[in-house]
């Protein structure tokens, strides 16, 4: 396993073991939260995501197990290159969250499926044949009692064959999330 994903591994477990230690029970959510991420290409390049999340303050489907819910996801990725220079890329996505009930810990799942902007063609080994791509997610992670969540990440890029080649480009990321 790289050595930053394995660092970053670290880095979020004692954030996630210190917010448990310390935060109440059940912490108000915030409606904004920052979010910071770390993650592998699937050719092994590193990537870095900051993003800044809006919950959308309505949920659907209530049961005891949980409820539907959601947020909008505005983010910029750095995607580390094969040589000195890398890739950059702003993206915007709604995203799904089922969210399950919980005492302390409340896990959920998402998705999503948004659109991003590439500074480049090239991304690493990969042809993207585009600067404009669609992006599909797919995570799950657990939201602690002070509100932050911790999570993993499967996100596909892809520009769905407008101009070729469309090679694509997966991330496998994790990522901490705290309220602002």
């Amino acid at each position: 396993m790289n050595k930053h994903l394995e660092l970053a591994a670290m880095a979020l477990a004692a954030l996630a073991s210190t917010a448990l230690a310390v935060a109440p029970v059940h912490a108000q959510d915030s409606d904004n939260h920052v979010s910071a991420g770390v993650g592998v290409t699937g050719q092994g390049e590193m990537t870095w995501r900051a993003s800044l999340a809006h919950d959308w303050d309505r949920s659907w489907w209530q049961s005891e197990r949980g409820y539907l819910t959601g947020y909008w996801d505005t983010a910029y990725t750095y995607w580390e290159g094969s040589d000195a220079s890398g890739a950059h890329s702003l993206s915007f996505s709604p995203v799904l969250v089922y969210q399950f009930n919980g005492d302390r810990v409340r896990p959920f799942v998402e998705f999503g499926i948004g659109v991003s902007l590439f500074s480049s063609t090239d991304v690493g080994e990969r042809d993207m044949g585009s600067a404009f791509h669609f992006e599909d997610r797919l995570g799950a992670g657990v939201v602690l009692p002070s509100g932050s969540r911790l999570g993993v990440r499967a996100m596909h890029y892809s520009n769905a064959g407008i101009k070729n080649p469309n090679d694509g480009i997966e991330s496998y990321a994790l990522f901490y999330s705290r309220p602002l």
